[in-house]
């Protein structure tokens, strides 16, 4: 038994590895790209350095225009996604029915259709009601295609708040939506930071609703307009794409620092129900 344990220590830290480089190789490439005055499909070590990449993708028409719109579609989306998850998770963590369980399976029905089933449908009630080719119109169905998942995760961070504490707030004259505000979402909150990271993420990546539903150029965001960079008959310019790769990547990176320390925090309730 003692010689199997180093050698299944020994795998399972090759597996490791080997699943390590595999997230790391594409990161790489983007990284000596983006600096590179001669890229390939091949990482390797860049000839020169270079910020030529940069200083073609950094224009208004390029870079700019499309980052704006994505911070607005993905910004307002999630906004609107966080809100209504926690009005709709409230309910079910706090108040006991029969219809709790299914509807909790409907919205876990509704993560595993996939969005190109109901973009068809989607679309044509978007031209009916005027939506179609509008901010609004795009972020209102980025909302609509997070909440359900962003609902369950919503619950199950409340479901980790004591009810005490809003019980003491209501005996104070509190009403139900002071006690969601001031009790609940303060002291919950590491899970609105990981409902705001996963669906402004999932939303910042994603090419084929915005593609859909946005038709003028000057609208699209960088998600879309990254497919610029591949030319006719295969040709691609892998320098401005690394680049604007890197670039594209900021916002989420710095999402993610700006709120990691709330996600490492915890919640921190211990002996807030004493006495």
């Amino acid at each position: 038994m003692s010689r199997r344990r180093p050698s299944r220590r020994l795998a399972a830290d090759l597996a490791l590895l080997l699943t390590a480089a595999a997230f790391c190789l594409p990161l790489a490439w983007v990284l000596l790209s983006s600096v590179d005055p001669d890229p390939g499909l091949t990482v390797k070590a860049p000839d020169g350095l270079t910020l030529g990449n940069f200083d073609a993708i950094l224009t208004t028409d390029v870079t700019f225009r499309p980052l704006l719109n994505s911070l607005i579609l993905c910004g307002g989306g999630t906004a609107l996604t966080v809100v209504c998850a926690a009005l709709a998770a409230y309910p079910l963590s706090r108040f006991r029915s029969r219809l709790n369980r299914p509807f909790l399976l409907a919205v876990l029905f509704a993560t595993g259709l996939p969005i190109t089933a109901i973009m068809v449908p989607v679309y044509a009630l978007f031209v009916q009601i005027d939506l179609i080719d509008t901010f609004q119109g795009t972020f209102l169905f980025f909302a609509a295609s997070q909440l359900p998942f962003a609902i369950w995760l919503m619950k199950n961070f409340m479901d980790g708040v004591p009810k005490e504490l809003e019980e003491a707030a209501w005996t104070d004259g509190a009403s139900t939506f002071q006690s969601l505000t001031r009790i609940v979402l303060p002291l919950m909150g590491p899970g609105v930071a990981v409902v705001t990271v996963f669906s402004f993420v999932m939303m910042w990546g994603n090419f084929f609703v915005p593609f859909m539903l946005l038709l003028t150029p000057d609208q699209m965001p960088a998600s879309v307009s990254i497919n610029e960079f591949f030319g006719n008959r295969g040709m691609v310019a892998y320098g401005q794409l690394a680049a604007f790769s890197v670039v594209y990547s900021t916002p989420v990176i710095l999402l993610y620092v700006l709120i990691a320390r709330r996600l490492g925090g915890g919640f921190a309730l211990g002996g807030a129900v004493k006495g």
